[in-house]
């Protein structure tokens, strides 16, 4: 039997904290479990809100092949003549047309013989209106099938449901759908009937000690007063969330899906 594609996933890295992360533990998540891809979501490490060209590289010296991003991809504007050079950092494929940067791409796999897909998509739901990712996956599937069955799909997207909908719409047509956004780990991993890999959310590399990353004073004001206070990251109880899985080489077919979440939660003493 060939031996399957591992692709390594970091979900949503969060500020200092979670670039701190990065730094500290992913050259030994790497050397622990040997990808041959790895793809990381950035669009909030730049302060909590955004990316800059700095951090991108830095990411990439890391061991990063593909940095994924979502709804705060264009937050920080300095970056967008980057974004038009850049192939390996990508924004959700669905924003218009004209939108700055690339919504998918095709990558060589280091050492092997084979490229894989990655596709970013944002949802719509309690999101800004954009257009239809599920029409978008559609036509980009007809593109990168030509040249591979390996293909990861960064969905980003605020309700669960629309998750759901996504991976039952693509179901056998993709290999991994990776949810990001709600900086949460779900606890639903699992092999579709159809051989894609699923899982709801990823969650957030980053602070926990917070409101999904923002100090959580901060976010406490807002849902009291309810009004605007300003965006400031946290610090402390820092974790390392990502997912790694094992594709098929011949079918594209998940065989192996397994959340990481460093260190784990504990229930108790």
């Amino acid at each position: 039997m060939t031996k399957p594609i591992r692709i390594l996933f970091i979900g949503d890295i969060v500020g200092e904290p979670g670039l701190s992360l990065m730094q500290t533990f992913l050259p030994g998540l790497i050397k622990k479990h040997e990808p041959d891809f790895v793809i990381a979501n950035g669009e909030n490490s730049h302060e909590g809100m955004g990316i800059n060209e700095e951090i991108i590289r830095s990411l990439y010296k890391l061991g990063v092949h593909v940095i994924t991003g979502g709804n705060h991809s264009f937050a920080k504007w300095k970056v967008f003549p980057y974004m038009k050079t850049d192939r390996n950092l990508l924004r959700p494929m669905n924003y218009p047309k004209g939108a700055h940067g690339f919504g998918y791409g095709l990558y060589d796999i280091p050492g092997k013989n084979q490229k894989i897909a990655v596709i970013n998509l944002m949802g719509r739901t309690y999101m800004q209106a954009i257009d239809d990712p599920f029409r978008t996956v559609e036509w980009v599937l007809e593109q990168v099938s030509k040249e591979t069955n390996i293909i990861f799909v960064d969905f980003h997207a605020e309700a669960t449901a629309e998750k759901m909908a996504f991976a039952w719409h693509v179901d056998g047509q993709v290999s991994v759908i990776a949810g990001t956004h709600t900086h949460i780990p779900t606890s639903d991993a699992r092999i579709m009937p159809r051989g894609t890999g699923y899982i709801t959310d990823v969650g957030m590399t980053g602070a926990y000690r917070s409101v999904i990353g923002m100090d959580k004073e901060t976010a406490i004001k807002r849902f009291l007063l309810g009004t605007p206070h300003k965006y400031k990251s946290a610090n402390g109880d820092n974790r390392v969330c990502g997912l790694l899985t094992d594709v098929d080489s011949e079918t594209g077919k998940c065989v192996k899906i397994e959340p990481i979440v460093y260190p784990e939660f504990r229930t108790g003493e």
